[in-house]
């Protein structure tokens, strides 16, 4: 039997792209799932059937009246809701960014710790890392130096947010995992041009036709990429397993530079263009990728899906769904 079966549960941010999925597997688990987002009618266009099921509270979580509804009477709480989007909105709105997190994290922990919630997941990010950190990088890099220049904003936010976690586990009885996932994708992921991070708008310049397809940086920057099936269970092992509020990271140590990506992308879309590197463009930390020994030691955590299903999954996905999932191209 599952650990979550009937269980109550909170997930912060269900309506989006990581939090629908965690609502999908906690109902599969038994769980019973509350769900706090702005807006019904996305909630309902992305669960579809399984909407019914769940319990759905509309409002803005920097509110703390909302929090403290959102937490009553609940068990545990998953916080998944958050700001952020790809290097190029993320660098321009680093204050913006900040901000919102910062009041998220702040009205959730303190409503949760106070309505007697027992487990709480604290959604961190391999963005607290600073751009020269060492590779593999372990968790222990977290709080060394500034996070890379153009996740700055949101970098500093997860830090504030692992720091209040820390102050509240030693204040409150409420058991905090602490997680710093690597690059999460999958379908339903935002394919939104101002807002989309690297895959979702690889695939839509493929999927479209982009003929160069132009790539920000010189295309060697690496990253590792985590299935969103992947993210969801880590997260929840940590929750069950380690929530001892010491951060864990969750992700592959299956790395690619993102010239590469896209010629992968190209391939399993079918699709032929010239790709050509705009270096005038950020281009992010030139390597990311996590030391997951304690993932493994701790979790016994270990990803299911490789990269190139990953994307296979997801481009079909994208296929099917981009009627509504994206506006037309207007380049």
């Amino acid at each position: 039997m599952s650990a979550w079966a009937g269980r109550r549960m909170l997930v912060t941010g269900g309506t989006g792209f990581i939090g629908s999925h965690m609502v999908e597997t906690l109902l599969e688990r038994g769980a019973q799932v509350r769900v706090v987002g702005r807006s019904r009618e996305r909630f309902f266009t992305v669960l579809g059937p399984r909407a019914k099921d769940v319990e759905f509270l509309e409002g803005d979580l920097s509110d703390p009246s909302m929090a403290r509804r959102a937490c009553y009477q609940m068990q545990a709480v998953c916080h998944l809701a958050g700001s952020v989007a790809g290097v190029g909105y993320n660098h321009q709105h680093p204050g913006t960014i900040f901000t919102a997190n910062v009041e998220m994290g702040v009205r959730m922990l303190d409503a949760a710790a106070r309505a007697g919630v027992d487990r709480f997941l604290c959604m961190s990010s391999a963005c607290v890392y600073r751009r020269d950190c060492i590779v593999p990088t372990p968790e222990s890099e977290g709080f060394v130096g500034d996070p890379e220049p153009t996740n700055f904003g949101y970098g500093w936010a997860k830090r504030v947010l692992e720091v209040q976690a820390r102050c509240y586990a030693q204040e409150f009885p409420m058991q905090i995992a602490i997680v710093r996932p690597y690059n999460a994708y999958g379908p339903r992921d935002n394919f939104n041009w101002e807002t989309s991070h690297v895959i979702p708008a690889l695939i839509r310049k493929a999927v479209e036709g982009h003929d160069p397809i132009v790539l920000w940086g010189d295309g060697t920057q690496s990253r590792s990429f985590l299935y969103v099936s992947d993210f969801v269970e880590g997260s929840l092992l940590a929750l069950e397993w380690y929530a001892a509020c010491d951060p864990v990271h969750i992700g592959t140590t299956e790395e690619i530079t993102v010239a590469e990506l896209m010629r992968l992308i190209l391939e399993l879309s079918g699709r032929q263009a010239k790709v050509v590197c705009d270096t005038t463009k950020p281009q992010g930390q030139p390597r990311r990728l996590g030391d997951f020994t304690k993932a493994k030691t701790k979790l016994g955590f270990s990803p299911a899906v490789p990269l190139r299903e990953g994307l296979r999954r997801t481009i079909a996905w994208y296929l099917e769904s981009r009627a509504t999932c994206a506006a037309p191209s207007s380049s």
